[in-house]
């Protein structure tokens, strides 16, 4: 499985009504709130054994699954 096959998959386990893989405005437009954002970061931090940073929670890092997946490759770099 591939990083974007992992990160969809974590994401449907979040909120298997949502589109993520087609989707560029999730927070912008609703589509996830402060709880599914808190949720992703969990399963983004579970599924890429990462750990996000307070200042790293910002919309734009989560508005699609390329910023999402963008910032967990920076993660993994560290």
């Amino acid at each position: 499985m591939n990083d974007m096959q992992r990160l969809l998959s974590a994401l449907a386990e979040v909120r298997d009504d949502v589109d993520f893989a087609h989707e560029d405005h999730l927070v912008e437009d609703g589509l996830i709130d402060s709880l599914d954002l808190t949720q992703i970061i969990a399963a983004l931090d579970e599924a890429f054994d990462i750990h996000i940073l307070a200042g790293e929670i910002e919309p734009e890092n989560f508005n699609s699954v390329d910023e999402m997946l963008a910032l967990v490759r920076r993660y993994q770099k560290r």
